[in-house]
């Protein structure tokens, strides 16, 4: 077995991270009302898809790396939504809820903010190396040299 590169170290590390966030930020939203509402409901469901891939993505890191960034890319995505939702809750219903009103404003500071804004940013690192990797050309074998 060879030693893994360092790009795909730390795709692997920021998926790690990316699980890490995912299950700080849900925790404690299954089984509650925001499970079970028709704009929330669907978030819930498409970033706990998406942390099943993160995970698949980690372990897929070191055997298919370009693989394991198109899981990773997908899962950023699908987890995209939910985050957006935490970090601005008004402007993200006023654009995808079509017509929903909020029945309880939310408050203008949480302290839950400070998570999801980290995890964000993990996502968007996450993203720029799942691309990167999936840009990547692999390096061409040399050939022996005859003598």
């Amino acid at each position: 077995m060879k030693k893994p590169e360092m790009p795909q170290v730390w795709q692997a590390i920021s998926c790690l991270l990316c699980v890490f966030f995912a299950l700080k930020i849900t925790d404690g939203l299954a089984g509650t009302e925001f499970s079970g509402g028709r704009l929330t409901g669907p978030l819930l469901s498409m970033a706990d898809i998406g942390s099943f891939f993160f995970v698949i993505a980690l372990v897929v890191t070191f055997v298919y790396p370009r693989v394991a960034a198109v899981v990773g890319l997908a899962s950023s995505l699908l987890r995209l939504r939910l985050f957006l939702f935490f970090i601005a809750p008004v402007p993200f219903n006023q654009v995808f809820g079509f017509g929903h009103e909020l029945k309880v404003q939310p408050s203008p500071v949480s302290t839950g903010r400070i998570w999801t804004a980290t995890g964000l940013l993990t996502l968007a690192v996450t993203s720029v190396l799942c691309v990167r990797r999936i840009a990547a050309r692999s390096a061409p074998e040399t050939l022996p040299q005859r003598a």
